[in-house]
């Protein structure tokens, strides 16, 4: 059993058991251990590693794929990266990896292949494997895909507050414009759709460098992004979603000195919860598990 999930599992267990000794104390009736069901919360696996940028700015192949290993390991409690992949692909399915090519932060090449590796590590045939962004609808690969692995960087929006898991699927419909408004409200409903529902296996949500502020669409300033090194991974695109949005208003305030909430308001994430049902978007539900390197990691 991987032992971070062991550690986790025995302070659930008392915090459960304190609660249920609470219950008893004020007269609250006692129920059998059996019927006791406690709260499954959705579990995100945060993994930061200094050694994954070196000076010039370069990712290292080698660490980034540690790092996803690390986080897939720990997320499916089992010390063997490859057949964690087994869990989640067959060697029958055809993959397609759902990047991002935004010219200013695109999903790295290195983590790309890191996940294809992985795949492949799983019996995938590279043929039946595709990497795409813009062009998903025509892909072959992605027009006949029983698998998704959805990986995008995190940052700012103009149009959805902020540009992360849930909207990396944007480019499976012929017309993203018609999802832009009330702040991409209805990007969850996208979930939906046949070319996706389903289908997702695992979500990568990039924070090497992200992109913490902007104003207008596709603004880029260098000063607004940091060197968090870091991946974000988990079955659940809301729950990861949801704590790169709570690690953004954490580096805001740090940065700013006051309460700077992203605008427009990221209320995508809290709909593809309550209105689509795609996953949990309240944080006191989330299992956030913390691997690796731990300054100025704000949450």
């Amino acid at each position: 059993m991987n032992k971070h999930r062991k550690e986790i599992s025995r302070r659930d267990f008392i915090k459960e058991a304190g609660c249920a000794a609470v219950g008893v104390a004020v007269g609250l009736p006692a129920f059998a251990e059996e019927t006791v069901q406690p709260v499954k919360k959705a579990t995100v696996v945060l993994v930061r590693d200094e050694a994954v940028i070196d000076s010039g700015g370069r990712i290292d192949g080698k660490v980034i794929q540690r790092m996803l290993d690390q986080a897939v390991t720990t997320l499916l409690d089992n010390d063997d990266p490859v057949k964690c992949w087994r869990q989640l692909v067959k060697p029958d399915d055809v993959v397609g990896i759902k990047s991002n090519e935004w010219g200013r932060l695109p999903t790295p090449p290195e983590l790309e292949m890191a996940i294809k590796r992985r795949v492949m590590d799983a019996g995938v045939k590279e043929r039946n494997i595709g990497i795409d962004d813009r062009g998903v609808r025509g892909h072959p690969v992605f027009q006949k895909a029983t698998a998704l692995i959805n990986t995008r960087p995190m940052r700012t929006h103009a149009w959805s507050g902020v540009g992360s898991l849930i909207k990396n699927y944007i480019m499976f419909v012929p017309e993203p414009s018609a999802y832009h408004g009330n702040s991409c409200a209805s990007l969850g409903a996208i979930w939906h759709l046949p070319r996706v529902k389903g289908k997702t296996r695992l979500n990568v949500l990039v924070l090497m460098t992200p992109l913490f502020y902007g104003v207008g669409p596709h603004h880029f300033d260098s000063s607004y992004v940091w060197a968090y090194k870091g991946l974000a991974v988990g079955t659940d695109p809301v729950a990861v979603d949801t704590v790169g949005l709570h690690l953004f208003q954490l580096k805001r305030q740090a940065f700013f000195g006051d309460d700077r909430p992203v605008k427009p308001s990221a209320h995508h994430i809290a709909f593809a919860d309550k209105k689509y049902g795609l996953g949990t978007s309240e944080l006191d539900k989330i299992d956030l598990v913390k691997l690796g390197w731990k300054d100025d990691i704000l949450i």
